[in-house]
């Protein structure tokens, strides 16, 4: 089966993710700059997700951008991931609202480590599919960037019932981590 459909289905889910992400946002009671003071945990949270979220389909882009076709258990893996990118805004918004308390930006950071071992289990089946030899196979390398996020996300979450800011530290690094552009792909495949 080709491609086509899970991108175009992969692309509107995360456009709703961060649409309702967007929405989640709420207008200040007052017309000054300091009004929007209060909601600066709310703002941070969103620019953090907005982050991730934008990373997670950029590579989503590129990784499928290596591959020709799909099978059942890449649709059911790319179901799981999309699953995972879901719980973005409630963790956000759950974790802004109540100003980074340890226990949703614990949370946060679970979903974090879901949404990272999904897009692994995804990219294994992608593998899986193509071959050994594939062009997505021989770009992933080592893959660092993916052994060294879920260590950063677990101790992010351990770091929340000790000091919350330090887990959102932690959080931060890890989008910066991908942040910085990722070469692997764009070297075996002209996307």
């Amino acid at each position: 089966m080709g491609k086509g459909r899970l991108e175009a289905f992969s692309d509107g889910v995360i456009a709703i993710i961060i649409t309702i992400m967007v929405l989640e946002l709420k207008v200040p009671d007052g017309h000054s700059f300091a009004s929007l003071v209060p909601l600066a945990p709310v703002l941070l949270s969103y620019v953090l997700s907005f982050v991730y979220v934008g990373i997670y389909w950029n590579n989503h882009h590129h990784m499928l951008s290596t591959i020709h076709r799909v099978s059942g258990g890449v649709l059911w893996a790319n179901l799981h991931l999309l699953f995972w990118l879901s719980l973005f805004p409630f963790a956000t918004a759950w974790m802004g609202e109540n100003h980074f308390a340890a226990s949703p930006t614990a949370v946060y950071g679970v979903v974090l480590l879901m949404a990272a071992l999904a897009y692994w289990i995804l990219q294994q089946t992608l593998v899986a599919v193509d071959g050994p030899g594939s062009a997505l196979a021989r770009a992933i390398g080592s893959d660092w960037k993916g052994k060294l996020s879920p260590v950063l996300y677990l101790s992010g979450i351990a770091l929340t019932f000790w000091q919350a800011w330090a887990a959102q530290l932690t959080y931060a690094l890890g989008a910066l981590l991908w942040l910085i552009p990722d070469r692997r792909i764009e070297s075996v495949v002209k996307c």
